[in-house]
This record gives C-alpha cells, sequence and structure tokens, in this order.
C-alpha cells in the first residue's frame, strides 16, 4: 500500500478561478500542475488557445524533407522501416498513408518480434536488394550505428526518426530525428515514435499529416507518452478525430471490442485498442496491424479484427499464467525480493511478448523495478523490465552493459538481451548499480487530490474533472479519496474474473459502486477503511453514468480522542436590518468575503451558488439555506472565520413559483443540454435541495410534460413528454413535493426567527 500524501494547500488566484468557473477543485488542481494565469489556464483546457512548436524546432527535420522530397521527385524506392509495437505500427501507418498520399514509390517492413527492436542488417540487405535507396525508420535506429553504417556502404540512405535515449553518439544518418536532442523543457520532447514521425509528416505536408491525428492519438498514448505540451495538445486533437474516424479497421476493432467510437477517450485506447494492436506484436505478425489501420476494404478489415480479437484474449491467458508463474517463484525464493534492489525473474517457458506486461504490473504491486527473461534452452534470453518513480532503469541497465548483448528503452522501461548463464551476475550487478543510484529505493505514494463524501460522485464532478483530461503520464487523473467506508458486497466480474466490482457504505448508510481492475486476486479490507479511487463516465452498452476505480485502501486505525475547545466563527446577525443590499456592498468594499446566494442574488453584487464556494476568512449567507445539510456542506468547504447571516428569501417556496422556475429550467436542459440535468446544479439554480428537484421532475414526469430516460446518480436525462398524465402517480408525487416544499419553509423560518445567541451553535 501506498503513503498517501494529503492535499497540499495552494494559493488560488482570483483570475484563474473566475476564468476557469465551474467546481472549484479544477482551478485547484491547474494550479497544483503549474497553471497559475487565466492564458495558460485557456491554453491547457482549449486546445483551440495553445499554439504548438514549429516541426523544424526538431534537429534535422530540414534535412529529411529536403531528402525525402528529392527521393519522391526522383521515383527512388523508400522503406519504412517500423517497430512491432502500437507506437511503431501506428507511426508506419502514418507514413506509409502520408508518403503514399504525396506520391511516393513507398514500401514497409516490421520485423517479428522473435528478430528483437531495432535495425537487423539482414532485413536491410533484403530492402535494398529489392530496390530501395531510402530507408526512412520509425520508432527505431538511434543506437543503429553499425546497421546505418552497412545500409550507406550498400548505396543506400538512412533517416531515422526515433524518441529512444541516444548513446554517447548518432548514427551515421541522413537525419537522425529525435526529440532528446532538443533542450529539457521543450514542448517537443516528450513526444513518441508516431508524435515524430507526425512532424516530420507536418514538415512535408500538414494538411495530409493533419488526417493522421487520430493514429497519433493511439500511439502516443499506448505507448504510455507524458501527456504534457504538445503531446497532451495532439492527443486531445487526435481523440477528436477518432471519435469520427471512417478507418474500416478501427471500426472494426470496435465493433468486436463493443466500443462506441463516439465516446472514445484515452481510456479506452489504453485499456482496449492498445493491448489489442500490441497483441499482434506480442503473439503473431505486427505487419497485420500496419494493415488494419490503413486498409480502405471492409471485408479485409472484419477479417483482421477478428484476428485481433483472438489474439488479445490469448494475450490475456498468456499474461495470467506468466503473473502466476511469477508470483510462485517469488514464494519459493523470496530472497529474489527482498535481497535485491530490483526483482529479476527468468524462465525458459515465459513467451517474450508477455513479459513486458508482467513486470509493469510486479513493478506496480512491489514498488520496486522489475525485470522478467524469456530464456528459451539453446537461445539468447531476452528481457524486457519497467521501473518505479524515482529509478532511471536505462541509466542501471547502461552501468551493466559488459553483460548485455543489445540494449534499449528509456527511464521506465527497457529491453535487452543477454546470454541465459549470466542472469545470476546480472540479478547481482543490476542491484547494485541501482543501489550506487539511489540511496534506498523510493516509497511508494499516492498523491490525494481531495477528499470528497459518496454523494459528491456525480456525472456534474465527473463532467469537471474531464476538462483537464487527456489523463495519463505527466498529466494523471485526479484522485479522490472517501474516508470511513466499509465492503457491503462484492463481485468478481470480465471473462475470467480478474476485476472486482465491490459496494461499499459509509457511516450515514449511502453506498457506491466501485471497480477494482485486476483486483480479484487481492484482500479486501476487512474493518473500516479510507478509499482512494479516480471517476470517469462510463457509457457501457450506450448508458451514460458514474464510473468510481477504486485505487487504494487505508485501514482506518483507532483514533486517540483529544478534547479541544471547537474553532470559534463569529457570527454576525444582519437578519431584521432594512438596508441589507447596502450592509452587504460595505462587507464586499472591505474585502476577502464570499457571498453565498442562490435562486435570485443581490442585485450588483457578485454572487456565489453552493458548488462555487471556495475556501476563505469570510462567508456572507444571502439566501436562507434550504437545510442543515446544504448549511454544513458550504461551512464545511468555505471553513469560515466569520460568517454573515442575511436572511433573505428566494421566494421560491410556493409549488407554483417553483414548478414555473423548474419549468424554464427543463426547457433550457432539453434545448441546450440534451436533456440532462445536474440535480445539485439545478439544486442551487432554485434555493432548494436536490431532493425538490428530483420530486419536481417526477411530478412533470406525471402530468406527462417530460420523461425520465435516465436517472443516474446526481444526474438525470430528460426528454420531451408524452403528454398523457397518470392521475395517481401525479397525486402522490405532488404530495411528495408539497412535503419537501414545506420542510424547506420550515427551515427558513426556524432560521429565521433563531435568537442571535443560537446562532455560535448553529455553525458548529
Amino acid at each position: 500500500m501506498a503513503r498517501w500524501l494529503d492535499p497540499r494547500p495552494v494559493d488560488l488566484p482570483a483570475a484563474l478561478r473566475d476564468a476557469v468557473g465551474g467546481h472549484p477543485l479544477l482551478a485547484e488542481a491547474l494550479v497544483r500542475r503549474g497553471i497559475r494565469t487565466p492564458q495558460a489556464a485557456r491554453a491547457f483546457l482549449d486546445p483551440a488557445a495553445y499554439t504548438p512548436a514549429p516541426p523544424t524546432d526538431l534537429p534535422d527535420l530540414d534535412r529529411a524533407v529536403e531528402r525525402i522530397r528529392q527521393a519522391i521527385a526522383r521515383g527512388e524506392r523508400i522503406a519504412i522501416w517500423g517497430d512491432f509495437d502500437a507506437d511503431g505500427q501506428t507511426a508506419t501507418a502514418l507514413l506509409l498513408e502520408g508518403l503514399r498520399a504525396l506520391g511516393a514509390n513507398v514500401t514497409f517492413h516490421v520485423p517479428a518480434r522473435n528478430e528483437g527492436h531495432g535495425l537487423h542488417i539482414p532485413g536491410l540487405e533484403h530492402l535494398i536488394g529489392e530496390g530501395a535507396r531510402l530507408i526512412l525508420t520509425c520508432d527505431v535506429g538511434t543506437t543503429a550505428h553499425r546497421a546505418v553504417a552497412h545500409a550507406h556502404r550498400l548505396g543506400a540512405e538512412v533517416i531515422v526518426t526515433d524518441h529512444h535515449v541516444p548513446g554517447d553518439s548518432l548514427p551515421p544518418a541522413a537525419a537522425a530525428i529525435n526529440p532528446h536532442r532538443l533542450p529539457d523543457g521543450h514542448p517537443l520532447r516528450p513526444l513518441v515514435g508516431v508524435g515524430v514521425a507526425y512532424q516530420l509528416m507536418c514538415g512535408l505536408d500538414p494538411a495530409v499529416a493533419g488526417r493522421a491525428l487520430d493514429l497519433v492519438a493511439l500511439g502516443t498514448v499506448a505507448d504510455v507518452g507524458e501527456l504534457t505540451a504538445d503531446n497532451r495538445y495532439l492527443v486531445r486533437r487526435g481523440l477528436e478525430s477518432l471519435r469520427r474516424t471512417e478507418r474500416p479497421g478501427l471500426l472494426a476493432v470496435c465493433q468486436a471490442a463493443d466500443l462506441h467510437p463516439q465516446g472514445l477517450g484515452e481510456e479506452h485506447i489504453g485499456f482496449v485498442l492498445g493491448p489489442r494492436l500490441n497483441a499482434l506484436g506480442r503473439l503473431d505478425d505486427a505487419t497485420k496491424g500496419v494493415e488494419l489501420l490503413t486498409t480502405g476494404d471492409r471485408t479485409r478489415a472484419h477479417i483482421l479484427a477478428t484476428e485481433v480479437e483472438g489474439l488479445n484474449a490469448r494475450r490475456q491467458w498468456l499474461t495470467r499464467q506468466v503473473t502466476n508463474a511469477a508470483l510462485a517463484q517469488i514464494e519459493r525464493e523470496p530472497a529474489l525480493l527482498r535481497d535485491y534492489h530490483a526483482l529479476v525473474l527468468s524462465s525458459p517457458a515465459w513467451p517474450a511478448g508477455i513479459i513486458g506486461v508482467v513486470a509493469g504490473r510486479l513493478a506496480e504491486r512491489f514498488g520496486k523495478p522489475t525485470v522478467l527473461i524469456s530464456a528459451p534452452p539453446g537461445q539468447v534470453a531476452r528481457a524486457s523490465g519497467r521501473s518505479v518513480p524515482g529509478v532511471d532503469l536505462i541509466a542501471a541497465l547502461t552501468d551493466c552493459a559488459p553483460l548485455l548483448e543489445s540494449l534499449g528503452g528509456h527511464p521506465g522501461a527497457a529491453g535487452f538481451s543477454l546470454e541465459p548463464e549470466r542472469i545470476g551476475e546480472l540479478r547481482a550487478a543490476l542491484s547494485r548499480a541501482i543501489a550506487n543510484r539511489v540511496e534506498t529505493l523510493p516509497e511508494p505514494t499516492l498523491q490525494i487530490d481531495a477528499y470528497v463524501e459518496l454523494p459528491d460522485l456525480t456525472l456534474g464532478l465527473v463532467a469537471e474533472i474531464t476538462r483537464l483530461a487527456p489523463f495519463g503520464r505527466g498529466n494523471p487523473p485526479l484522485t479522490l479519496a472517501v474516508r470511513d467506508l466499509h465492503v457491503l458486497s462484492a463481485a468478481t466480474l470480465g471473462r475470467t474474473e480478474e476485476h472486482r466490482r465491490i459496494t461499499v457504505e459509509d457511516i450515514r448508510g449511502r453506498t457506491q459502486t466501485v471497480f477494482w481492475w485486476q483486483g480479484a486476486g487481492l484482500p479486501l479490507p476487512e474493518d473500516r477503511f479510507d478509499l482512494a479511487l479516480t471517476l470517469r463516465a462510463s457509457d457501457y452498452r450506450g448508458l451514460v453514468e458514474v464510473q468510481a476505480e477504486w485505487l487504494d485502501a487505508r485501514e482506518r486505525q483507532p483514533e486517540t480522542v483529544e478534547v479541544r475547545p471547537a474553532p470559534a466563527i463569529r457570527v454576525h446577525d444582519y437578519r431584521s436590518i432594512s438596508n441589507a443590499g447596502a450592509v452587504l456592498q460595505e462587507l464586499i468594499v472591505q474585502g476577502d468575503v464570499q457571498v453565498w446566494a442562490e435562486g435570485d442574488g443581490p442585485a450588483g453584487v457578485e454572487s456565489r451558488i453552493r458548488q462555487q464556494l471556495v475556501p476563505g476568512a469570510r462567508l456572507a449567507i444571502w439566501t436562507l439555506p434550504p437545510g442543515p445539510r446544504e448549511l454544513r456542506a458550504a461551512l464545511d468547504r468555505v471553513r469560515p472565520q466569520e460568517v454573515f447571516l442575511f436572511a433573505h428569501d428566494p421566494g421560491l417556496g410556493e409549488i407554483g413559483a417553483f414548478s414555473q422556475r423548474l419549468a424554464g429550467l427543463v426547457r433550457y436542459a432539453l434545448q441546450a443540454k440534451g436533456g440532462q440535468v445536474d440535480l445539485e446544479a439545478a439544486a442551487a439554480a432554485l434555493a432548494h435541495r436536490a431532493a425538490t428537484v428530483s420530486a419536481g421532475l417526477e411530478w412533470l414526469a406525471a402530468q406527462g410534460k417530460i420523461a425520465i430516460v435516465e436517472r443516474a446518480e446526481g444526474v438525470w436525462r430528460l426528454a420531451p413528454g408524452s403528454g398523457r398524465q397518470d392521475a395517481p402517480a401525479t397525486g402522490a408525487a405532488r404530495a411528495r413535493l408539497d412535503a419537501l416544499l414545506t420542510e424547506t419553509a420550515a427551515y427558513r423560518a426556524y432560521l429565521r426567527g433563531l435568537p442571535a445567541e443560537g446562532l455560535e451553535l448553529l455553525v458548529r
């Protein structure tokens, strides 16, 4: 279990808060990501406001463009050399389509996994023998000095496009385009292979390149590219393109995987599309992946998509087998985990195409860099490693270079080969190399962005959080935490029951379903616990609802009760003054006061509804709250030192005025928001409770004025009604609405008449 880091207090600039709007959590998250000005926020939240770096910032890009144009003009044969992972497949497809569109004589080659990553001399000799005079790599080649030199001797030139870390020197290529040649902090530095290929194509023809943004998003997310700067901009635009894709191959894969293209997000790439492309490279022929992405033949696309589904199912089965075998190896030899700074495991039976996935899972589970090695008898052993934050795996493996036959990768992931008899030496050497670089392995931590309660987990909150997307490395999703829960029920799900669906309950009896991916084999908390989770919207089978995803659980420790005086909140009683508006204006002039007003706010004053309140020292409560829960939630959100209590009645307590205002809100939702109504936002607009809004909607539905299509938690979707009234249902709904309106009126009357000496108790 990771050590939880509580939310860091932020100094929230007022200009940023006002420019961002919405839930205060959004502006706080931007500040924590280093974004403090309205201009930077707009660039982050809106791709149209972001200015990407020019492709020509990449060293050698101009030289590469000139040489490719020369080859096209001369009719020279160009051979693209790709890689077998999803990044390599999408980069190869992008260049193949783009060069074909420009009239190039172009072919491509993707090596099989058993050949290993990188440029191989036999394959180059074959391409050059078939007439290739220009070799264009993608996602490989940065360390291929011998192969590039050999191609040159055979009469062909090589252009390298890659994103892996260069060595001390670059290969003797006509051009070597690699974002690592840029200074730290440059917006193009996080590019992955397909991103570099896209920049090259932009240099050749920006219009042609723009048609391949869906491939950029697909490859970047599948390769776990850092979603910052230009990478994030390209993925965001690419997702928009992916949702409108007309590629028969992608449409066929989505159909086979039961995905709706128009709802695709980065999580669908990471967990559905990317793994399927990688399954081709891991278990079959990645050339089929390039064909899948570029074919215009729908029949061929469906055949390939069916193959991909079968390979993906096999990949999942093999992944479970290797994971179980690795855990059994640790159980038999606990010293492998206990005594070394890196977990190094090997087996002659493990498929080389699967070990990287399992290494990543074990590194996350044990908080330690992990290397898995496939060592079939009589063959060179192939290894794949994954690191943890704070440990540069490729640098540590470079220290072990004398033991290795080949090496490539980046700080978080690496692949290499070695003789099987040297595995024991490598285990000790890698452990020493890591120990020399880090005194102790970093303790796993989990940064909490906010503590919330179960009723806060609504589609409205999801919509606010989604404004920060796409999420991934460098731009993590917000991590929310809920205190003091217990497990009410749990069930496994998935084709092989590897996931869990868990219902949790808080101390007030409120419940929430949470999904724990890959959590079926892990223990559930036995006692009460705090839960860390992320939120997103699920559109499974077309039904949009909140999906909470289990990240971590922290068992609650017995608490030592220390009795301290409650922090004093000074309450100023302005309920009966005649010049309330002038007094409020004077408070605002004094500064640092928030005005909480709902329904119709005070004229000429900037006020906020309940969701817009932020921490602050002074709170003016203009509208009488509709209930104690709403008052307590506002005080908990603001944590004021002073409260100025006015007694404005919003005038929506009678059913006539309430229903008229509700009907206007419903009309707006139907015309402008696809019928979607956030109950809490509507409650704030009506100065009532969410329960009262839902009762009002039920009443309108019973009268046939609207139809309630969906009741997702916190957000309902409406449609025009049939006009047919259900008399019994109308009477029952009217009675419930009357009761709720009466409750709110009674509470407001209580607040209005509470003796002044009782006000301090009200805010404790």
